[in-house]
């Protein structure tokens, strides 16, 4: 068996850096942009009318103070003229400011007979003008780590972006393995169960930037595991759940091997998790992943989506760490790295009582895991522990 950090790295020597794409920007949502970009334009590109009102000359503008309207201003249609003294335009919202105006009188505060505009106000609190660039400027620079939002697609199209260059989401084909394997939804035989973590796994892909292809489940011989890993495709990284270890009906290592696959590591010095294996197979990188639920959604938090981030350009290092308080006792740690499941709030960390790596319903009241390092001894409340936030 070989240690966690042994395992990552030789997961990071299959995983090479895949390049950037190109999308449109309908398809930008949730995606990282791999550079960034500067706007094409300014906005507003001139200085517009923040409400419905009249243009007129700031220096004229006081209670009773009469204009004659010369012309209109709307959004698309700007006023061709420029504003004299005693004139004002008809304006609305959005619209470009006529030339020889800098103040627009809202509409409640005029009265209009005719032609003729009468201002009724007293005091005034703002010019209503939106100056030109008030909300970027051409050249000025965006750029965010973490995915873009609905706001920031509003954002990038105003700045005239109709694509952007994005951080790759690798392909992942999800094989699952046994006969005993049946959908959600479909009723079971009495001996069947529910393949419940390709979904798990296809959830937690997703929501990191990768897209998730699963595959049919795989039954327990040679012939059908073959065809399922042959509609892996083009899929940057295959990922097998379940037949790793060493049982009559473990076919994973053995079949793979036979259709090329370069072993990089076989089992780790860990729990949950312990037979996992990686190699390379058709070129691309595959990782096997234990069928226990539990085992499988940790290691796919711990190797699986550092992997992900290595393919999508980011340095090659384990999944990110918090401290926190324990806030009871906890029994010493045996020969192998133990992740635990925990419930960690406010800087205090409660680990759960039940670790048995078939139950689901823990870790679904996890949100962390605590990490006990081989050998860890007996700790008390209050000490400081590490937790890899789920």
């Amino acid at each position: 068996m070989i240690s966690v950090d042994e395992a990552l790295a030789h997961l990071f020597a299959l995983a090479s850096p895949l390049p950037p794409e190109t999308v449109p920007l309908r398809q930008a949502a949730g995606r990282v942009l791999a550079h960034p970009v500067t706007a094409q334009r300014t906005q507003p590109p001139f200085a517009a009318s923040a409400m419905d009102g009249f243009a007129v000359k700031a220096a004229e503008v006081e209670q009773d103070a009469l204009f004659k309207v010369v012309g209109e201003a709307a959004a698309g249609h700007g006023f061709a003229g420029s504003v004299g003294p005693g004139q004002a335009v008809r304006i609305f919202t959005g619209a470009p400011v006529p030339e020889g105006a800098d103040f627009v009188v809202i509409q409640e505060d005029t009265s209009l007979r005719g032609d003729l505009m009468t201002v009724t106000a007293r005091e005034f609190s703002s010019d209503n003008i939106r100056p030109a660039g008030a909300d970027f400027s051409v050249g000025e620079r965006f750029d965010k780590p973490t995915p873009l939002t609905p706001q920031d697609v509003a954002l990038l199209a105003a700045m005239n972006h109709a694509e952007v260059t994005v951080r790759p989401a690798p392909v992942v084909a999800i094989l699952p393995t046994g006969d005993e394997l049946v959908q959600p939804g479909e009723t079971p035989g009495p001996d069947q169960i529910i393949a419940s973590n390709s979904y798990g796994l296809a959830a937690l892909l997703e929501a990191n930037g990768a897209r998730a292809r699963l595959l049919p489940a795989a039954r327990d011989t040679a012939a059908s595991l073959k065809t399922c890993l042959a509609l892996a495709g083009d899929a940057d990284l295959v990922v097998t759940i379940g037949g790793a270890s060493v049982g009559d009906h473990d076919l994973v290592a053995g079949v793979t091997e036979d259709m090329g696959m370069e072993r990089a590591f076989y089992k780790i010095a860990m729990r949950p998790g312990k037979p996992l294996m990686a190699g390379r197979i058709d070129g691309k990188p595959l990782i096997g992943l234990p069928g226990n639920p539990v085992s499988a959604m940790v290691c796919g938090s711990i190797f699986m989506l550092p992997v992900i981030r290595a393919m999508q350009g980011d340095a090659p290092t384990a999944a990110p760490r918090i401290t926190a308080r324990l806030s009871h006792d906890i029994g010493p740690n045996g020969p192998r790295e133990h992740y635990m499941r925990a419930e960690v709030s406010d800087g205090q960390a409660r680990i759960f009582d039940r670790q048995d790596s078939a139950l689901l319903s823990v870790l679904s009241r996890a949100n962390a895991l605590a990490v006990r390092p081989v050998h860890d001894p007996a700790r008390a409340a209050g000490e400081l522990l590490d937790f890899i936030p789920l």
